[in-house]
Formats: structure tokens, C-alpha cells, sequence
């Protein structure tokens, strides 16, 4: 969890993901949709789908005890050779060199090594430096020292120059280049992309309910459950058709809610959700209207506004639901 998210962000999310997955075999059993649930929020989803083949491989090929070699610890997944040498040195004190982003800037700045985070000659310059410097003896210690020092003094941005340790050999701060190491990657433009989400609903006087299908394990939000996308308003009424629909001869069938920005690490996607009220056809396959899924084509669902299901939604899915509940 703490990779790539703040650990204040962290220590709810973390203790109710404890409480619920206790031991690694509670996690390996647990169903994927209840594992992405408890990750709803934290985003990049491919970390708690990863968690989760993890603990399933670790109760299958290892007896559900994790492994203490790093060879075994590295081919679990999501796991890399910086994660599993801070498992092994802060867990068993084993001798491993790690390169988180904290150490990185640690080292960067120390040796005013050039270059940014992803470059292959910037890495492993570090690496070398890190394998250097990590002592045989109480590498635990040092482990954590070393990433405390990163996160706490040696930060991105206002480094406590003053307090730190290793100020007296540190080469940036002798120059006055402490914020210019680690060096920034060069910026890219950032693609725009847009999409429509298409929200099927069916209001009745005992039930209020929006029809989701769950995305394909790999790719955008992947495992997680998201409205319908077209690419244009045209391509509506056959999908509705598709999923056994049609619009709704109510006053209002359909509404067009404001467009919003979602953000991913490499592009920009702009949303504009689209509410169809609808009514089920005679359709040979038409879904169902409760909590069961459908197999076929892709897994849907229909979702209960006034009741929760512990399921995983994606950040925008989330947003619009919340809406939904207040529109």
C-alpha cells in the first residue's frame, strides 16, 4: 500500500485491509471483487490484484508461509528486487540492498548522481551505490534509516538540510544543489482523451438500480467494476439493445451530467456520463434485476444505490455513484 501513496493515506485503508485478511490464507481465499473493495480509493489497482495472486501462490506453493529466499520472494507478483531485499533486511535482518524513491533521492543527492528516476543509467549507477553502502551487520537498521531519512529530512521538495545526519558529506548541499537532484524527467505532453459513460437505471417504488459491468483483469481499471463507454451518442441505443434494455417512456428517460476530468499517470480522460432511465425488453438474454451477476458477455451487475455491495469501483464509477445518491 505504501508504494506510490502517502502513509497517512495509508493507515485507515491498511487497518481495515488487516482486519478483514488477518492471515495470508484469509487474503489467498478471499473473493477478488471483496479485495478491491477494501482497496476502493488507493488507486493503482494492479498493486491489491497482485497482492492477492501473491498470497494465493505463497498458501499454494509455499504452505502460506512466506518465503525468506529473495529469488522465491522476487517472483511473487508485484514484488521486485527493492521490495523483496526491504522485506527480507527489515523482517530477518537478511543482507539486501534496496532502491526505493526515498533512498534514491538519499544517494542522488549524497554522490550528486545525474540522470532521473527510469533512466537505466541513473538506476543502476544507484544500485551500485546501494550494494556498496548497505553493511552486512544490523542491515535492518540501516534499511530504515535509510528510507526515514528520505521521507522525513531528505524530502522532494524543503530538505532539512540542517538536521540531516550526512550533511557534512553530502555533495549537494557542499554545492547548494539539494532540489536539483534527482534531476526531472523530461516532460511530455499528456494525451486527452474523451468518453462517454453510459448509466442504465431502473426506478421503481421498491427498487432504484444502475447496471455496471466489471472491466477485463488487465488495463484500465482493470477487475474493477465501471459504467458502459461509447464514443458517441449514437452508439446508445445499441447498446441498451445489446444489454436487454429500452429507454424508458418516463417524462425525463435521459440525462446528461457535467463532464469531469479523471487523471492517470499517462493521460487525461474527460467523462461525460450519461443517466438512460430504462425498462427491461424481451431480449433472449436480458439481465436480471437483483444481485447476481451475468457470465456472458463480461460479468454485470446490477448495482443497488440505497445498498452497498462489497465490490471494487473504480475512482469515477465511486464518483458517480455518490451522485447518483445525492442527486
Amino acid at each position: 500500500m505504501l508504494q506510490q501513496t502517502q502513509v497517512a493515506t495509508v493507515i485507515p485503508y491498511y487497518q481495515r485491509f488487516m482486519k478483514s485478511f488477518p492471515t495470508i490464507r484469509d487474503l489467498a481465499l478471499a473473493d477478488e471483487d471483496n479485495v478491491l473493495h477494501h482497496w476502493t480509493g488507493l488507486g493503482y489497482y494492479a498493486r491489491a490484484r497482485n497482492l492477492h495472486k501473491a498470497a494465493k501462490m505463497i498458501t499454494t506453493e509455499h504452505n502460506g508461509i512466506f518465503p525468506e529466499d529473495i529469488t522465491q520472494v522476487i517472483a511473487l507478483p508485484g514484488i521486485g528486487r527493492s521490495t523483496a531485499g526491504a522485506i527480507l533486511s527489515l523482517s530477518l535482518n537478511q543482507h539486501h540492498p534496496i532502491l526505493d524513491g526515498n533512498v534514491k533521492r538519499v544517494l542522488a543527492r549524497s554522490y550528486l548522481v545525474e540522470g532521473y528516476n527510469g533512466l537505466a543509467k541513473f538506476d543502476k549507477a544507484l544500485w551500485l551505490l546501494s550494494e556498496t553502502l548497505t553493511p552486512a551487520i544490523d542491515t535492518g537498521f540501516y534499511t530504515q534509516a535509510m528510507m526515514d531519512l528520505g521521507a522525513t529530512i531528505c524530502t522532494r521538495s524543503n530538505p532539512r538540510c540542517d538536521i540531516c545526519p550526512v550533511k557534512t558529506s553530502c555533495l549537494a548541499l557542499a554545492s547548494a544543489q539539494q532540489t536539483d537532484f534527482p534531476q526531472k524527467k523530461p516532460k511530455k505532453r499528456i494525451p486527452e482523451k474523451h468518453t462517454i459513460m453510459v448509466i442504465p437505471r431502473i426506478t421503481t417504488a421498491a427498487t432504484d438500480k444502475v447496471l455496471m459491468e466489471k472491466r477485463p483483469p488487465a488495463g484500465i481499471w482493470g477487475g474493477l467494476w465501471c459504467f458502459y463507454e461509447v464514443s458517441n451518442k449514437d452508439e446508445i441505443p445499441k447498446l441498451l439493445q445489446s444489454l436487454g434494455l429500452s429507454v424508458s417512456t418516463s417524462c425525463n428517460p435521459q440525462q446528461e451530467l457535467t463532464t469531469f476530468r479523471h487523471t492517470f499517470s499517462h493521460f487525461h480522460l474527460d467523462i461525460s456520463p450519461i443517466i438512460i432511465e430504462c425498462t427491461l425488453t424481451n431480449a433472449n438474454n436480458p439481465p436480471q434485476i437483483n444481485d447476481q451477476e451475468v457470465s456472458e458477455p463480461r460479468k454485470q451487475k446490477w448495482y443497488d444505490l440505497h445498498n452497498e455491495a462489497n465490490v471494487g469501483l473504480a475512482a469515477s464509477t465511486k464518483k458517480l455513484i455518490s451522485l447518483l445518491q445525492t442527486g
